[in-house]
């Protein structure tokens, strides 16, 4: 899903099930693409990270991201399907979230992700430009940003 897609209105989850729904489907390869929106990205991100920690969730969201868009026919390369840099930023980010005050239940900690600064869509050009951002390069291979450092205080002020 590119940055640049235009917004989509947040629909909180109504149940954990929900969620998990959502996160087997991705895991199986099953998800409609139709159905692989911000928010299912975010809310499998987060479940991931959660479940696995920031740094085994890197690897395992790399590879599911990749081979989930082969399996619904689309493509990755330099213009489209996994981005590397948008991947990892948002796992850094659920992991600042999860560090804070998150609720215990996992359809409240999803919706307050997607719907606070940590999982805001354009919270990350915070800390990258447009350009750079939407690079190839970016798409390709992490990126370091280009406006300021990653600070989790940046996305709260």
């Amino acid at each position: 899903m590119a940055m640049d897609t235009p917004a989509r209105t947040f629909q909180p989850f109504g149940s954990d099930a929900a969620i998990l729904a959502i996160v087997e489907a991705f895991r199986t390869r099953t998800l409609p693409f139709a159905d692989w929106s911000h928010q299912a990205h975010l809310a499998t991100g987060l479940w991931h990270v959660a479940t696995y920690g920031e740094t085994a969730a890197r690897d395992v969201l790399r590879e599911g991201i990749k081979s989930y868009n082969v399996a619904v026919g689309r493509v990755n390369d330099d213009m489209r399907g996994y981005h590397e840099t948008v991947t990892m930023y948002f796992v850094w980010s659920a992991a600042r979230f999860l560090e804070g005050d998150a609720p215990a239940d996992l359809a409240g900690r999803v919706n307050a992700y997607v719907a606070g600064p940590f999982g805001a869509k354009d919270g990350i050009f915070t800390f990258w430009t447009r350009e750079r951002l939407l690079s190839p390069q970016a798409r390709l291979a992490w990126a370091e940003p280009d406006i300021r450092p990653l600070d989790p205080a940046a996305l709260l002020a």
